[in-house]
């Protein structure tokens, strides 16, 4: 009888641990996604990159609420302010390729703030430096084409009059 109440007994204790709830499992660790970056307003135009970089400069000192903070031409680089938002505007040249056949220039804004802030006042003036660029390249082109002539005419030398 002996036997009967330990193999009863390992029975029901074996019965009751089966029924015994496990520990809770810890909560799942959710892992936020990180804010995808918006972005960066960028165009390409058919110009090469000093007169683009010229044209850029030009448009900007026209603009209002734009103050500048530096500029670098050898970088392609204007570091401004425009409505007190920190802004970088890049000209690069873009190299020749199937695709590209003709002296190409990417112009990008971004903003000069880490993380990237907004890129409302960038968006603004992109739109505001796309829709310029072509008048402003023509101007620019104009302008070196004049002063070129000059100092051509300035290098010949002028034949003296004979006074009669």
């Amino acid at each position: 009888m002996r036997s009967l109440s330990v193999v009863s007994i390992s029975c029901l204790a074996l019965a009751l641990s089966a029924c015994a709830h496990a520990p809770p499992a810890p909560p799942p660790v959710v892992v936020a996604a990180p804010a995808p970056e918006p972005v960066r307003p960028r165009f390409t135009i058919e110009a090469g990159a000093n007169d683009t970089w010229n044209a850029v400069g030009q448009i900007l000192v026209r603009t209002p609420g734009v103050a500048y903070d530096g500029r670098a031409q050898m970088l392609g680089l204007y570091a401004i302010r425009y409505h007190g938002e920190p802004l970088m505007i890049l000209t690069r040249a873009l190299p020749l390729s199937e695709a590209i056949a003709g002296m190409t220039t990417e112009v990008t804004v971004t903003t000069r703030t880490d993380p990237p802030a907004g890129y409302g006042n960038a968006a603004a003036l992109f739109a505001l430096l796309e829709s310029a660029l072509p008048a402003e390249l023509d101007s620019v082109r104009a302008r070196f084409a004049a002063e070129k002539l000059a100092k051509e005419k300035a290098k010949t030398p002028r034949k003296k009059r004979s006074k009669k």
